[in-house]
């Protein structure tokens, strides 16, 4: 399995991350603006445990209640790192930390009702106003 390398900003926090997503997307709810100051969060999805936290482990900083729906960042420079969707077994990896360039690309936008009002989506991919499906 190919693996991919991914880095907080500063450096302090990396992670290896097997290249088996099973999908990448655009989330335009308001959690995921505000929880990375964009318009969106571009993010692909993996079953948690294919990610490995190889540096930083010991200073991430938690938004959430482990072992119940959490986001990671790193504890020195608060880059958003990838989200635990306890849930559905999930780990949504924020696309723009990763350093290594994926197999997938993201291929739908979610939550287009609640998109931020200023920004319009220019490309011809499919939106959903919520969850797709």
């Amino acid at each position: 399995m190919t693996m991919l390398r991914g880095s907080c900003l500063c450096g302090a926090t990396t992670y290896d991350v097997e290249d088996a997503f099973d999908a990448a997307f655009y989330c335009h709810c308001s959690q995921c603006r505000r929880a990375t100051g964009s318009a969106f969060k571009p993010m692909a999805a993996i079953r948690t445990g294919k990610l490995r936290l190889t540096k930083g482990e010991d200073a991430l900083l938690i938004y959430g209640n482990p072992p119940d729906n959490h986001d990671v960042h790193c504890g020195t420079c608060g880059s958003f790192l990838y989200s635990v969707i306890a849930e559905n077994g999930n780990t949504h990896v924020a696309m723009g930390t990763l350093v290594d360039d994926p197999g997938v690309r993201p291929s739908f936008h979610m939550f287009v009702a609640s998109k931020a009002p200023w920004y319009e989506i220019a490309d011809d991919l499919p939106q959903f106003e919520g969850l797709p499906g």
